[in-house]
């Protein structure tokens, strides 16, 4: 592994351990602040929800400045937000910051991997969803295993800011060359395939924060009464799905890794149903392989079937995370309202939605070319 990508690695790290770090502790940040799930959920959606708005103005400013002064603009200035939140005793304010911070750590995902590719490292995007993925997970369980909402989120503020160190050491310093971004805009929302993947990173996502969000209140109430500390294990699985990223994200036939890994993901969902520790474990690694494995998959997708990578990346980074966002909170609703099983059923729902969209459009895409191709050779059609 390179400099560069260890450099990547780290980013992915830093912005993801910002961005989940309140994620375990929801119940806690539920309690001091006397509120209700749904709305303690905010803490998560309105950083997703604004990362998520923010994604594609910010790949297109990246255009114009270049990619690498928006990476390193994007993790220090969501670094320093991290250090603060300790200090916020207001639920409102809280909310503020953390929208802020959403528009900070924008710039990472939006740009992340057409930067890879444009250095010659397209296999290295399942290094960077790897890193992602442990960033989610050291976060996550850091903020958990400290047990409560100020010292988990400083301690993950802490973390994240070595990591942006890392960040900036490893990137070089040499500029890219001006894309032309009005071409690469029309190109990113002309095609079907391409927003049926972005279809797919929005169902996906909001159907995977959906269950990290609900899981938390699951595992603490009865009859499970698991505390925070144990409570937070259940994102080690992060460990399988960042591996799994790893390994199958630089696969070429990205289709069939994308549908048998959205698969995987409805059959992890499924598993979790009883109301047992064992079958929730399984279940979550399950899931959590099959999601970032499928979103390895269809990030590396988008970038070679667009002319230019950075606006259609940077519209698949804003359907993920506005999926996070909105599938995240309703799920969330969801259960608070009618429990786990209908949680499950629409989490299986979105994905399976999602699957059957590219699916389609693939097709489509199929049959287009086969009458381009005997349309210029006189080559009769086969079904």
């Amino acid at each position: 592994m390179d400099r560069l990508t260890i450099g990547m690695a780290a980013g992915g790290l830093a912005s993801f351990a910002l961005l989940y770090a309140p994620q375990p502790v929801l119940p806690q940040l539920a309690h001091e602040f006397q509120i209700t799930p749904g709305h303690a959920s905010l803490a998560i959606g309105v950083a997703t929800g604004a990362l998520a708005v923010a994604v594609i103005p910010l790949s297109l400013l990246s255009e114009v400045v270049g990619r690498r002064p928006v990476i390193l603009t994007s993790v220090v200035v969501a670094a320093l937000i991290g250090l603060s939140l300790p200090l916020v005793h207001d639920f409102r304010l809280l909310i503020v910051l953390r929208a802020l911070q959403g528009v900070a750590l924008a710039g990472f995902p939006a740009v992340a991997m057409t930067y890879l590719a444009e250095h010659g490292r397209p296999k290295a995007i399942g290094m960077l969803v790897a890193g992602n993925t442990f960033g989610g997970m050291i976060g996550r369980l850091l903020a958990g295993l400290f047990g409560t909402y100020r010292g988990g989120v400083g301690l993950v503020a802490i973390f994240a800011t070595l990591a942006t160190g890392v960040l900036i050491w490893s990137l070089p310093k040499r500029t890219e060359p001006v894309k032309r971004t009005a071409r690469g805009l029309r190109s990113a929302v002309t095609q079907p395939l391409l927003w049926a993947l972005y279809a797919v990173a929005f169902l996906g996502m909001g159907s995977f924060v959906a269950m990290y969000n609900a899981i938390g209140f699951r595992l603490a109430a009865p009859p499970l009464e698991l505390s925070p500390q144990i409570a937070s294990l259940v994102f080690l699985a992060y460990a399988i799905g960042g591996v799994n990223s790893a390994t199958l994200g630089s696969q070429s036939n990205r289709r069939k890794v994308l549908f048998g890994m959205l698969g995987l993901t409805a059959a992890g969902v499924l598993v979790t149903i009883p109301s047992h520790v064992v079958p929730i474990a399984i279940g979550f690694v399950l899931l959590t392989a099959g999601w970032f494995a499928a979103h390895a998959a269809a990030g590396a997708w988008v970038n070679t079937a667009s002319p230019s990578a950075g606006p259609a990346s940077g519209l698949y980074s804003g359907a993920y995370y506005a999926g996070a966002c909105v599938g995240g909170t309703i799920g969330t609703m969801i259960y608070a309202a009618w429990g786990w099983s209908v949680l499950v059923a629409a989490s299986v729902s979105w994905l399976s939605v999602g699957a059957l969209g590219v699916w389609l459009a693939f097709r489509r895409n199929t049959r287009s070319n086969a009458k381009n191709l005997s349309r210029n050779t006189g080559a009769p059609l086969t079904r």
